[in-house]
């Protein structure tokens, strides 16, 4: 039994000029497509303006979307992650400073001193994720921050699931490579015995 697309039927009212179905659109898909962009690149104001391009790209291709060729949650994130490798591909792979990430984290701790702790442990891993290859850090960003199954991120970067589980695989030893030599701890956050 095929699944369904639940896209389908918005876009078809997007290709129709109905001002309603392309605030829903905004409404379902930018919180995602903005957290995806904000991990690949590390900074929140071209994660602004990939989701923009983003949009454009839908309401340009809504009339003309074919339903069953691919599911249009895949082809949109294909399309993010092209728009962010391009702006890779423009800084020279210029590594960020901590303090230019741009990545936002919401901890629901009610004590001051988990806060500052939980930030000092986004920061570290925001530094952590700019570190990596862009390889690796979109394998961890779509498996981990996006929850995609390997099947679906695989797709998404156009490589098999084994060469998937090998980029994750090696992500994850140079992150916690990375977070135990930068600052002194494992990847649990625990001081080096």
């Amino acid at each position: 039994m095929k699944e369904t697309d639940p896209d389908v039927e918005l876009l078809a009212r997007i290709g129709n000029k109905e001002p309603a179905a392309v605030n829903e659109m905004v409404s379902r898909k930018l919180p995602r497509l903005l957290a995806l962009a904000s991990r690949i690149l590390g900074d929140a104001d071209e994660a602004k303006d990939v989701a923009q391009e983003s949009f454009l790209r839908i309401w340009r291709q809504a009339a003309s979307w074919r339903s069953g060729e691919a599911r249009f949650d895949t082809w949109l994130h294909r399309v993010v992650l092209n728009l962010c490798h391009d702006r890779l591909r423009k800084r020279k792979e210029r590594p960020l400073e901590d303090d230019e990430s741009g990545i936002e984290l919401v901890d629901n701790a009610p004590r001051p001193d988990e806060q500052l702790e939980a930030a000092a442990r986004s920061e570290q891993m925001a530094a952590a994720l700019a570190a990596l290859p862009d390889r690796q850090r979109e394998a961890i960003v779509l498996q981990y921050y996006q929850e995609l199954s390997n099947i679906e991120a695989a797709a998404l970067m156009n490589i098999s699931v084994d060469a998937l589980e090998s980029l994750l695989s090696r992500a994850r030893r140079n992150l916690r490579s990375y977070l135990a030599e930068t600052h002194g701890q494992d990847s649990l956050g625990r001081g080096k015995r």
